[in-house]
């Protein structure tokens, strides 16, 4: 049951965050313009699609980076604002614990923790399809495409598709040849294409000008020559053009059938795509562990007052989120499991958050 005083903290609480994300928007926003007002410009970029499109398909982006760095710094200062008033040494004389201390903060965390794990999976990705492919004409720093040349894909058990490139935008790959073979691993059949293009309207394959040959089992063969031959197959342009950041752009069950289907397909160099659909659940679980560490840190009243609780809270939040930007590229590589790459960071600071809890005065 919230007190009258739990309903003050949280109600202090969320306004306090609620600022300092819209305060953090403002200011990611100036700083990126600055930086690439030069490639909105020699791009042709419009000024009235920078500010109408991309940068309102960008702020849910920036708010699902800067809550839980909010959430903290929200922790810190209220939290340091009553040691420094001698309001918690008064309400721990009256028996106030501090873990009771820490319930509306904590519920508030699992409200916020609950929202940004829905908003992350399910509303950033469809923001972020807009933004990805604004900055691929616009900017200079677009996503980098990590298949481009000689492109294997195993379509089914016994059916391999080889592309020599293929063309994010336009959906077509050149010399391309698709192989199939019987369960003695013998080749049975082989089209050969100077082009194949995605038809999305019939969600077909088009190959052009293509050459079928079909293989007998006394070594013979049959040539047929097709202008134009449609086919379906199990994968899609973004089984052969992935980019970094194509999963960034996927919701939760889109990002998870995504990866299975590279992993039938074939396709190796998975570590980043694994990390990123590990993270969309892992990152909205740093506000909750933010919290456990930020209320017990600032409840201490120091010497040098609440400019160094929060400095000490600046430098702890910024260490948080460098060890994830440190750990992940292990997950790239495999290097580590991706699914470790992804929970490894916060489970030290969910530790780091118990132990600093566990050892304040109470």
């Amino acid at each position: 049951m919230l007190t009258t005083f739990d309903r003050h903290i949280l109600k202090r609480f969320v306004l306090s965050v609620t600022l300092l994300v819209a305060a953090l928007i403002v200011f990611f926003i100036v700083l990126h313009y600055v930086e690439y007002v030069d490639d909105f410009m020699d791009r042709g970029a419009r000024m009235r699609d920078v500010f109408l499109v991309y940068y309102p398909n960008y702020i849910p982006e920036i708010i699902k980076l800067t809550t839980p760095l909010a959430v903290f710094m929200s922790c810190v200062y209220l939290t340091g604002r009553l040691a420094q008033q001698l309001q918690l040494a008064a309400l721990q004389t009256s028996g106030v614990s501090l873990q009771r201390l820490l319930l509306p903060y904590l519920s508030a965390a699992v409200v916020i923790t609950g929202f940004m794990f829905w908003f992350n999976g399910y509303v950033v990705p469809g923001t972020n399809a807009v933004r990805l492919d604004f900055e691929e004409r616009y900017m200079k720093d677009a996503p980098r495409q990590i298949d481009v040349n000689h492109i294997h894909r195993q379509e089914r058990p016994g059916t391999v598709v080889t592309v020599s490139y293929f063309d994010r935008a336009s959906d077509m790959g050149t010399t391309a040849s698709l192989q199939r073979y019987d369960s003695a691993q013998r080749l049975t059949e082989r089209i050969d294409a100077v082009r194949m293009q995605w038809i999305d309207s019939l969600r077909v394959w088009r190959f052009q000008s293509a050459v079928r040959r079909k293989f007998r089992t006394d070594g013979g063969e049959t040539r047929t020559v097709m202008p134009v031959f449609d086919t379906t197959l199990t994968v899609f342009p973004l089984d052969f053009a992935r980019s970094e950041k194509d999963v960034e752009s996927m919701t939760i069950p889109v990002a998870s059938e995504h990866i299975e289907s590279l992993k039938r397909s074939g396709a190796d160099n998975l570590g980043q795509a694994r990390v990123q659909y590990y993270s969309k659940f892992s990152y909205p679980l740093a506000s909750f562990i933010l919290v456990l560490i930020g209320v017990p840190m600032s409840a201490v009243r120091r010497r040098g007052g609440q400019a160094i609780q929060i400095g000490i809270g600046l430098a702890t939040a910024f260490i948080y989120l460098a060890l994830i930007k440190f750990i992940e590229p292990f997950g790239y590589t495999e290097t580590l499991s991706p699914i470790v790459a992804s929970w490894l960071p916060h489970g030290i600071f969910l530790g780091v958050g118990l132990l600093v809890l566990l050892g304040t005065r109470k």
